[in-house]
């Protein structure tokens, strides 16, 4: 036992958090200035959401890492005894505050969810799209009532992967995926294979490097169909964001569309974009603000919410800020920055407990110091 409490000295020992946290604060200073050349998401990536920071040769913690030994360093001092005496009471219930926020701070990452909401005036819509991550769509179109879509997700699409689900009556082998990609045409190929099919006839796919601002990449596949009766439909095709040319597959008498779109996230609920209207700064063309009116459908029950810049439209767990419009011509689309996080009270409760323990603990104190009675506990 005595050896224990030794370990859980030396790990709850405040000099360790103050080494991590001078640590944290290089990271965070030095992934600052690389945001320059590597853009937002990568550099959140490299030095906060991966578990070991490589510079050069050297392994170094990341900001994830890091987050986890201080949570443990805290959670030291609940094994330590007397910590519920008056005297360190205000401490114990601000050590209370900074683990849940941490806690809360942990569910922001692991589920929280990120990206926007794009809806043409008139229309509703009930998902919101991701910023950074795709998916490989293929959607069964042959029903004039509804599409049957079977989803991929972007960790799927891995080199040599195969793609197998009971909805489509074909095996999909993935030979390469680009996070960035350009089609570029065949002829600048020496050689060419006899297997290729549709667009892959004409063009190909090349790596490019990925883009400073990620969401500007436009990620490609090259996947093999097999398993098909017809075995004319059997072959090696091309697939790319944002392609004009739909790529659509007509077996069995059912035709097939396949795409490469953002990961979607569906709400359960709709939002209808009623009326967009925006306010420009006089004698120029410079938006000066814009708000969306909306119809929140949840349940067939509709209620009327006017979303502004800074104030947002909360419900649930989902929060829908007024971000950006887009028009053409007459045509006018909202763009709805949509946030899913289920940890978005932590921070107030925690900060709340926090300044309720600092401040019990500095009454205590300024007490114990008046009466001069050194002996309460």
């Amino acid at each position: 036992m005595k050896i224990n409490k030794n370990i859980i000295r030396k790990i709850g020992s405040p000099k360790f958090f103050v080494f991590v946290i001078m640590w944290l604060i290089v990271l965070v200073f030095v992934g600052t200035i690389a945001q320059r050349d590597n853009g937002l998401y990568l550099v959140q990536k490299e030095y906060f959401y991966s578990w070991i920071k490589w510079f050069g040769p050297i392994p170094t913690p990341s900001a994830k890492l890091c987050m986890l030994i201080i949570f443990i360093n805290l959670s030291c001092y609940f094994f330590k005894n007397g910590i519920w005496r008056l005297r360190k009471i205000g401490i114990t219930i601000t050590h209370c505050g900074v683990m849940l926020m941490l806690m809360g701070s942990a569910l922001t990452y692991l589920f929280s969810i990120e990206g926007n909401m794009i809806i043409d005036e008139g229309n509703r819509s009930n998902y919101f799209e991701n910023y950074y991550t795709k998916e490989f769509a293929i959607i069964n179109t042959s029903n004039s009532e509804y599409d049957y879509y079977t989803i991929f997700d972007e960790s799927l699409l891995s080199r040599n992967n195969s793609l197998i689900h009971s909805s489509i009556p074909f095996q999909i082998k993935v030979i390469d995926y680009f996070i960035n990609c350009k089609p570029v045409n065949v002829s600048e190929l020496s050689t060419r294979d006899e297997n290729l099919k549709g667009m892959a006839k004409n063009f190909y796919l090349h790596e490019m490097a990925s883009e400073k601002d990620y969401e500007h990449n436009r990620p490609g596949i090259v996947y093999e169909l097999s398993g098909l009766n017809d075995n004319s439909k059997n072959g090696i095709y091309i697939l790319f964001f944002a392609q004009s040319i739909p790529s659509t597959l007509t077996i069995n008498n059912e035709k097939y569309e396949f795409i490469i779109r953002p990961h979607r996230t569906y709400v359960p609920f709709e939002i209808e974009l009623v009326d967009f209207e925006k306010v420009m700064h006089p004698g120029t063309e410079i938006a000066k603000s814009f708000s969306s009116e909306v119809n929140l459908i949840d349940k067939d029950i509709s209620r009327k919410v006017l979303i502004k810049m800074n104030e947002p439209l909360r419900h649930y767990n989902y929060t829908f800020y007024q971000a950006s419009f887009i028009e053409d011509g007459d045509k006018q689309t909202t763009v709805l920055a949509t946030v899913r996080n289920y940890g978005r009270m932590f921070p107030y409760i925690s900060s709340i407990i926090m300044c309720l323990g600092i401040l019990f603990h500095m009454l205590i104190m300024v007490f114990l110091k008046r009466t001069g009675n050194k002996s309460v506990k």
